[in-house]
C-alpha cells in the first residue's frame, strides 16, 4: 500500500507500511506534480498528499540520473542506462546519453556552454541559434 507523503515538512503522519525502526528515509520526484517526495526506505510505492498520484520507487540499488528536459527545462530523473526519457510535463522525449557519449563546445557567437554528442559536425546554440562547427580541426600552413 502506498506511503502518504507531502513535498514538505508536515506535522506527523500514520504510515500505512511501519517506518524503519532507524528512521531512514529517502526520495523520488512525484510522477504527477513533479513535487520531491520523502519516503521510507523499503516502501514500493508513494502516494503524493498534493496530488494523489502514486509513484513507483526503484528497486533497492537502483542508480538513479537527471537531466533537464529540453522542451519545458523540468528536471527529469531516470534510471540510469536509459536511451530516451520522456517529460511527463510536456511529453518531449529527451535523449539520455552517459558521459563518455557527449562532449561540449562554446557557441561561437554567443559564447553559451553547449553540449552534443560525440560525432555531431555542429551543434546549433537554442539561445541565438548560431550553428557552431565543431569536431573539425584546421592545419596552419606557412
Amino acid at each position: 500500500m502506498p506511503v502518504p507523503l507531502a513535498p514538505y515538512p508536515t506535522p506527523p503522519v500514520s504510515y500505512s507500511l511501519p517506518p524503519p525502526a532507524n528512521g531512514a528515509q529517502s526520495q523520488l520526484v512525484c510522477s504527477g506534480c513533479r513535487n520531491l517526495l520523502l519516503y521510507p526506505v523499503g516502501a514500493t510505492s508513494v502516494c503524493c498528499a498534493v496530488c494523489n498520484a502514486v509513484t513507483t520507487v526503484p528497486p533497492p540499488g537502483t542508480e538513479m540520473a537527471q537531466l533537464v528536459c529540453g522542451g519545458c527545462h523540468t528536471l527529469l530523473m531516470y534510471i540510469r542506462g536509459a536511451t530516451s526519457v520522456q517529460c511527463s510535463c510536456c511529453h518531449t522525449v529527451n535523449l539520455a546519453m552517459e558521459a563518455n557519449q557527449v562532449a561540449h563546445v562554446n557557441c561561437g557567437n554567443c559564447r553559451m556552454l553547449l553540449m552534443y554528442q560525440y560525432g555531431a559536425r555542429s551543434v546549433k546554440c537554442a539561445v541565438c541559434n548560431f550553428v557552431t562547427s565543431v569536431g573539425v580541426s584546421f592545419t596552419k600552413y606557412n
